[in-house]
């Protein structure tokens, strides 16, 4: 059996606090897709991003969930390039990685924090608030008062974006079994709940993310989802700039940054970021 070094990393943290864990694997180069699974099972966190080298771009990276390998982490990806920052192994600037969404742009900033690109926003079926409100515990009146639509988006993963009016979010009463059978019959993640959040307010919206259907049953920050319901909110409001807040009903609130780049009206560019601390390094065995 060997030894495998497992950092966790707190990633879109509050001034280091907070925030998403990930773990991140340096050096994955010589580990089949069942280690990793085995590993990612064994960490026991929402993902871990397991890095290697890369023919077509600076690194590869893949990600698993306990039960399951994924395309696309935004939380992953931020731990995992602000680990390599934070080693040393390299500069502010920007990078390449190669996903199984694509090679996308990371960024590195001076100051640590890490911004990524994900893919272009491709938008899927609408669904209906009496089939999506049981599942949340609440009535559909609640969901059509938000006067938006359920939809499914994928910036690299799809979720289905939920809208509920200010203050619901928390009285949520969710049944993962039955989200579980809706996104394993419909072919998504899960489901991301939002609520905008009052003008005044230092974030755009709040959100809730539930993924029991591959083995998540709430998780503090999701950066593909928060790079869709950003692409939702320019659809419906116009913003290019959103700041979201998750994690808050988990006593791990986490601050996403996101922005869009748009020429002559259409989406160029969708970024994701935010900020990672370090938590503390485990060792597994294989």
């Amino acid at each position: 059996m060997s030894q495998i070094e497992v950092y966790l990393i707190r990633a879109f943290s509050i001034s280091g606090q907070g925030g998403n864990l990930a773990g991140v694997v340096l050096d994955a180069d010589k580990l089949t897709d069942q280690q990793k699974q085995s590993i990612a099972k064994a960490v026991g966190v929402s993902e871990t991003a397991f890095i290697s080298q890369s023919t077509v771009a600076d690194y590869s990276i893949s990600f698993f969930t306990p039960t399951m390998e994924v395309d696309f982490c935004g939380h992953a990806t931020l731990s995992a390039f602000w680990l390599l920052h934070h080693l040393q192994l390299i500069p502010a600037g920007e990078y390449q990685q190669e996903t199984k969404a694509g090679i996308l742009p990371v960024e590195v900033l001076l100051n640590g924090d890490i911004l990524m690109c994900q893919s272009l926003p491709i938008w899927f079926s609408e669904f209906n608030a009496e089939e999506i409100a049981p599942m949340l515990g609440i009535q559909p009146s609640l969901i059509i008062q938000s006067a938006l639509p359920i939809q499914a988006i994928s910036t690299g993963l799809m979720d289905v974006l939920i809208p509920v009016p200010y203050g619901v979010l928390d009285c949520l009463d969710i049944d993962s079994d039955a989200i579980t059978r809706f996104c394993q019959q419909h072919h998504c993640v899960g489901f991301h709940v939002f609520e905008m959040n009052l003008p005044e307010a230092p974030y755009t919206a709040s959100c809730r993310n539930f993924a029991p259907a591959v083995g998540i049953t709430e998780e503090s920050a999701t950066g593909s989802s928060s790079g869709a319901l950003a692409c939702y909110l320019n659809q419906y409001f116009g913003y290019h700039h959103a700041v979201f807040e998750q994690g808050s009903a988990m006593q791990m609130s986490s601050r996403i940054v996101t922005q869009l780049s748009l020429s002559n009206g259409e989406l160029t560019r969708v970024q994701v970021g935010g900020e990672g601390v370090f938590y503390r390094k485990i060792t597994i065995e294989t």
